[in-house]
């Protein structure tokens, strides 16, 4: 992920257009005339040898006669020209490219494409290429239309990234007639070389940006994305519409897994982990900004409903409920409230049908009484006009009522001429108003998505309800010998060894060579029992008759098996046959048919699926997607996402499912992926699951021989469980220096807590008693792939695991420099710790290429200071701070 020079594309002070022109209607004529049309302060050089003067404007013939370096060059000539002219920018000293033309999927007299000779021309440099086959980029905040879109944009305090430029043009059109404007408008192009990730990273940080908007066809870098994505979705709103909803399913897969999990449910499911919110449409886009932007946020989907007409309240409530949100019950002091300030022929219920000749007293009598009601999230106030009653008023009244209070409130004037006043004192109230009921229903329902998906960063892990113990090795082998076979699919023994091999249970199951084997097994095991063909060329063993169960007896067993033999010998003739695996009938009444399972998506990489299983499981469809690494959160929500979780809670007389042990399965399950790339896809199909636990009865594994190496392979990057060590203080007490985890805030909290207020001070840089859940998350929830924070671990008298220490390490986007604060607990000062601690930061930044480590301190901050002498950090004063550098 890389910012290097994306200054020079999105705050240029000034502009080169190579392939600028006179004549009409060419794309060279209509970019120089966006350009010169706008207000941009700084100079436009037209560049082409055919002309002195293009547009009024002198001309130069080429880029070395430029009077100086342009910040930002327009690329508007044939694909093939194209290479030399970002070697010929590169040595002016230009580092901002945005390439217009299209073509460069052309292979060159090299051999090579052209795009990787555009690549290869702007590396040496650090030239950044925004393109190519892009409209170009708009930043309205400083009067730039570098682009040939067929007219401009308002400014404003959106970003807006387009992968199509098709789009762009509708988008523009579509904004600018409803007044919405852009701090910068960019069209991304083929992303050859800057993309999503690279440009999350720097408006996630651009002051002049509230919020970010992105068109999705396609994610490249998963990684950088999904990084990118997470950091810059905890500072500001990111709201993404995708294209191309892809059909579920492969049609090759080997697993259930493989077949159930598409593309589009992994998408959503990143943008969720991401903290992102997804919509649907271009309308909802922009509604879901104006919404973020204006109503309070919300901790849950039950909304109330205050209304003149019932119609209007059956249509929000039809809305609500299809869509998964919930009509609020109202409490009793509510309803008693209500009946002595409103007609006798009011609903008496959620909505509040205040009846049609509602003026503004009545409104706000009904809604001075809701506002004291705890037992909804959000309240929806709609008005459906009526001669008698001057809606505006109403909306004025309404909009003085809510002044005060912190309850999110949204507002649904329907009409169209009639409540343009209403809808303007809303907006100038800064209160969100809709035309619909089920636009507004739909934004509040976008609102809880939004709020369920940022709480999702910030929540607490809770610690493994059980500490659990894996045998990579015996994984490792068996997936070694099969592969040795040139096998690709476990027989159901082999996956059986690997699950039980990360402690999930597992039914007993062996392996008969003969049916006179089996039945002896079978004896021997005790009646019934389930009998399965054993062959590495059988995946769904049930779909050709290779599953017999509950078989009572001897002579029913070998039947039964003599019976399977000639049959598959019949449907599967090549089938390399083994024999068959014999297992004791599991009994338990109740117990729901689960399914876990794993895949790997194109984009994202390896994928957890849960859900509803037995052979109908593709049929009943029921299942959710989740990206690893899991933990203890986020294995209950995707749990919670499908429908069967209803069931799980218990019914009837069914007890509730242990639903510790699915999440603690699903966590062991995620380990494994993590731990061995060369699997491919898995189930554990059915899993049963019920009040005293869960357990496997079968399994089917893939694995490849040519797997992506380890963690490089996962959208989001594991816990670096091989930075764990143990280090010996001056004292010879053992402690353990490790990256922090997310389950580690309460820890952290009592370790900032027993700073003296003038160490939290020196950390700091001001007074601080306390910290919030928010602040704390963002301190232990960190991104690896952009941030370290080892943490010393000791134990106190009790034998209790405490927070000593934490060291602490940001990189820039380009990884070229990290920024470091170290402290150490304020009773622990002088045993040696902080040396330590600094030595494995230093080591930890040069194995991943940084090259230089700063920080600051307060000038009487002594400890920092002896520190940076010992490890040679370069120093100097700037007022009351020491600024630290030390090259690496």
């Amino acid at each position: 992920m890389s910012i290097l020079n994306l200054q020079s594309l999105l705050n240029p002070n000034s502009v080169a257009l190579i392939g600028a022109s006179n004549k009409p209607n060419s794309l060279g004529r209509k970019v120089l005339e966006n350009l010169l049309n706008g207000k941009f302060a700084g100079p436009v050089w037209p560049v082409n040898p055919k002309y002195q003067t293009i547009c009024q404007q002198p001309a130069f013939p080429d880029v070395a006669s430029l009077p100086s370096p342009p910040d930002l060059a327009l690329i508007a000539t044939p694909a093939a020209t194209i290479p030399n002219l970002i070697k010929e920018l590169g040595d002016k000293g230009t580092r901002g490219v945005v390439v217009l033309s299209a073509g460069t999927d052309q292979i060159a007299a090299s051999g090579k494409t052209i795009a990787d000779l555009m690549l290869a021309a702007a590396q040496p440099y650090g030239l950044r290429i925004l393109g190519p086959n892009c409209v170009g980029i708009l930043l309205p905040n400083i009067g730039l239309n570098a682009s040939f879109a067929h007219t401009d944009s308002l400014p404003g305090r959106l970003a807006l990234i387009s992968q199509s430029g098709a789009l762009c043009t509708t988008l523009l059109d579509w904004a600018k007639s409803r007044g919405i404007g852009f701090s910068h408008f960019i069209s991304l192009g083929n992303g050859l070389d800057v993309d999503f990730g690279d440009l999350l990273n720097y408006l996630g940080s651009d002051s002049q940006t509230d919020g970010i908007l992105l068109y999705i066809e396609s994610i490249s870098e998963a990684r950088k994305f999904m990084s990118a994505a997470r950091a810059t979705a905890r500072n500001k709103p990111v709201i993404v519409i995708k294209a191309g909803r892809m059909a579920e399913g492969a049609q090759a897969a080997a697993s259930h897994t493989g077949a159930m999990t598409g593309s589009d449910e992994v998408f959503d499911s990143a943008i969720r982990r991401a903290g992102m919110l997804r919509v649907d449409s271009i309308d909802d886009l922009f509604a879901a900004v104006e919404t973020l932007a204006r109503a309070r946020k919300i901790s849950g989907n039950r909304l109330a409903i205050l209304t003149n007409g019932g119609g209007p309240g059956v249509l929000a409530t039809d809305a609500l409920v299809s869509r998964g949100g919930k009509l609020a019950p109202l409490h009793s002091d509510t309803i008693r409230e209500l009946n002595q300030c409103l007609p006798a022929t009011w609903s008496q219920g959620n909505p509040v049908d205040i009846i049609g000749d509602g003026d503004a007293s009545r409104y706000v009598k009904a809604l001075r009484v809701l506002l004291k009601d705890p037992s909804y999230d959000a309240i929806l106030v709609m008005m459906v006009p009526v001669s008698v009653i001057d809606n505006a008023d109403v909306a004025q009244a309404v909009t003085e009522e809510i002044r005060g209070t912190t309850k999110p409130v949204l507002t649904c004037w329907m009409g169209a001429d009639a409540v343009e006043e209403a809808r303007k004192i809303f907006e100038k109230a800064g209160i969100p108003n809709y035309e619909t009921p089920e636009a507004a229903v739909n934004a509040f329902l976008q609102m809880f998505e939004y709020q369920d998906n940022q709480q999702a960063l910030m929540q607490i892990p809770p610690s493994i309800p059980e500490h659990f113990e894996y045998d990579a090795e015996t994984v490792k082998s068996v997936i070694d010998d099969a592969l040795a076979e040139g096998r690709q699919i476990l027989t159901e023994a082999e996956a059986k060894i690997i699950l039980q091999a990360y402690a999930i249970p597992v039914v007993l199951t062996q392996i008969a060579h003969s049916v006179d084997e089996a039945v002896a097994l079978a004896d021997s095991i005790g009646y019934p029992v389930a009998l399965k063909i054993h062959s590495p060329d059988i995946t769904h063993k049930s779909d050709v008759g290779g599953v017999v169960l509950n078989i009572e007896s001897s002579n029913l067993l070998r039947f039964s098996a003599e019976g399977m033999l000639r049959r598959i010998e019949r449907v599967c003739p090549d089938a390399n046959l083994l024999g068959f695996t014999v297992q004791k009938m599991i009994q338990r009444g109740g117990a729901l048919e689960l399914i876990i399972g794993s895949t790997n998506d194109p984009i994202f990489g390896p994928t957890i699926l849960f859900g509803q299983g037995g052979t109908s499981v593709e049929v009943v469809n029921d299942k959710a997607v989740s990206l690893p690494p899991l933990n203890m959160i986020l294995a209950k929500d995707l749990i919670a996402h499908t429908r069967v979780y209803q069931l799980m809670k218990g019914y009837r007389d069914t007890p509730p499912v242990d639903i510790n042990a699915l999440q603690l399965a699903l966590i062991k399950t995620s380990q494994l992926i993590v731990d061995h790339p060369q699997i491919e896809e898995m189930d554990i199909n059915p899993l049963f699951a019920d009040a005293n636990g869960i357990l496997a009865l079968d399994a089917r594994i893939r694995v490849t021989d040519q797997p992506k190496p380890g963690a490089e392979r996962l959208a989001i990057r594991p816990y670096p469980k091989h930075e764990e060590e143990w280090i010996t203080l001056k004292d010879g007490q053992p402690v353990l220096l490790r990256p922090i985890q997310p389950e580690d805030e309460p820890a952290h909290h009592d370790f900032l807590n027993m700073l003296t207020p003038q160490d939290r001070y020196y950390r700091f840089f001001k007074s601080i008693d306390d910290m919030n859940h928010s602040t704390l998350a963002r301190f232990t929830q960190i991104d690896y792939d952009r941030e370290m924070a080892f943490i010393a671990v000791g134990k106190n008298e009790l034998g209790n695991n405490e927070t000593w220490g934490v060291a602490r390490a940001i990189a820039d986007a380009d990884n070229q420099e990290a920024e470091f604060a170290i402290v150490v607990r304020s009773d622990l000062h002088g045993r040696g710790l902080g040396n330590q601690l600094m030595e494995k930061l230093l080591r930890y930044c040069r194995d991943r290429g940084i090259r230089r480590m700063v920080g600051q301190s307060l000038q009487e901050n002594q400890s920092i200071r002896k520190l940076a002498e010992k490890f040679k950090f370069r120093s100097r004063l700037d007022e009351r701070v020491i600024c630290y550098e030390l090259i690496l």
